[in-house]
């Protein structure tokens, strides 16, 4: 029986329906929204978790668990032999030392702090390096243990407001660097830590950049809990749009990007909602802001740019499940003006969405190839690129399944 009372799914003899349907509720997903999404009706949701109709196939089994973002596909299907991580990753062997650093609770100084301008410009070469390595999880993990330390430190032994006000802009840039590594290995709570931080660091350094870059990424955390939470994302996002808005006329770059960012990803949620219209509004809006930045401006955190824009509509389509949309924004964005590697892949992962959606099974699958090249690191950590490749693992075409199977080896989603 779990905290809150709901039968455990992993509890024998639990059949795929019963599982379905406690999964689906903590989801906070109703039977229509579910069905929906899978193109069925509520009707046939309600069937296959009364057991009335039979289990679907793997293929369907995927989608659900894509959108019930189940961690473990043995959560969903009861079968000890077919332990999945989609939506967490394997834990990355640097995260205990991470996790130690952001779980300290240092009241005292044990050595001197380093001034907020090195702590500064460590900071920017760690995001440099991020964008720059096809293992950014391996480089940031190394960094960010010291990182973390010493800007806590910084902010204990500041002298005066304005000092900690400094110190605390990077400590809360340096807890968002921490939720990239985070993101999707198996510790949710330390991921909701982190978050939680950086808002508080953020807010306590008063400046518009660091809570924007706070707001962005806690927005993303609630989207990503599942639809029950996409009204807590909104509230983040567009709370904090409303703060940054009159300063906007007279902002410096790196604030307008962080808005740009965050209009984003209201869009984003929105195309989750499958609210066509407000989601490519969102879209429209952002790309306003783009346009304003210099031609060659690329954001380190968000990577939002004139340049990123193309793989954000393609990110829209592919959420509101217009295959044939997905594949014409795929086209008309160019990966290669993206200069971040992880930042590359994960876009690459959406185009290889785009083209499932749209009966390309074999491009999606080349696609994939290409970000496991841009980035390893991102793809093995992605549901999305785990559930196509486990799909084609099933195919009927010889050719593609063995293409699948060698890059599910690759991924770490099947022995070799």
């Amino acid at each position: 029986m779990a905290s809150d009372g709901t039968p455990d799914p992993y509890a024998d003899p639990l059949v795929f329906g019963q599982r379905l349907q406690i999964l689906r509720t903590r989801r906070g997903i109703t039977r229509e929204q579910l069905g929906g999404l899978l193109g069925f009706t509520g009707s046939w949701v309600k069937g296959v978790e009364s057991g009335r109709l039979k289990t679907p196939k793997l293929e369907i089994i995927l989608r659900i668990a894509e959108i019930l973002r189940v961690a473990d596909l043995a959560d969903l299907t009861g079968s000890q032999t077919v332990h999945v991580d989609l939506f967490v990753g394997p834990g990355h062997p640097r995260l205990a030392a991470v996790k130690a650093a952001v779980d300290a609770y240092p009241v005292r100084s044990e050595h001197e702090a380093p001034p907020v301008a090195h702590l500064r410009a460590r900071l920017d070469r760690a995001w440099a390096a991020r964008h720059r390595s096809p293992h950014h999880r391996e480089v940031v993990g190394s960094l960010l243990p010291d990182l973390i330390r010493d800007c806590q430190a910084a902010v204990r032994q500041s002298d005066g407001a304005g000092q900690r006000r400094a110190a605390q802009a990077v400590l809360s840039e340096t807890y968002a660097l921490c939720q990239f590594f985070v993101a999707y290995q198996p510790d949710a709570a330390l991921l909701w830590r982190v978050a939680e931080r950086c808002l508080i660091a953020a807010q306590e350094s008063e400046d518009a950049r660091a809570i924007g870059v706070a707001a962005w990424l806690a927005g993303q955390a609630h989207r990503d809990s599942g639809p029950a939470h996409f009204g807590a994302a909104d509230a983040v996002n567009l709370e904090s749009l409303e703060y940054l808005m009159p300063l906007l006329p007279d902002a410096p770059d790196e604030v307008l990007a962080v808005a740009g960012a965050l209009t984003f990803e209201a869009g984003y949620t929105a195309a989750r909602r499958t609210e066509t219209g407000t989601a490519w509004r969102y879209w429209d809006q952002a790309r306003a802001m783009a346009e304003r930045l210099p031609a060659d401006y690329y954001d380190p955190i968000t990577s939002f740019s004139r340049a990123i824009m193309g793989a954000h509509a393609v990110t829209v389509a592919v959420e509101l499940h217009a295959g044939s949309e997905s594949v014409r924004q795929a086209a008309a964005a160019d990966a290669d003006t993206i200069r971040s590697r992880p930042r590359r892949a994960r876009h690459r992962i959406e185009e290889a969405r785009g083209y499932q959606l749209d009966g390309q099974p074999d491009v999606a699958l080349a696609t994939l190839d290409k970000a496991y090249e841009a980035a390893p690191e991102t793809i093995k950590y992605n549901g999305y690129a785990k559930r196509i490749v486990l799909e084609e693992t099933e195919s009927k075409n010889p050719a593609r399944r063995r293409r699948a199977s060698e890059l599910a080896v690759k991924m770490g989603v099947l022995a070799a």
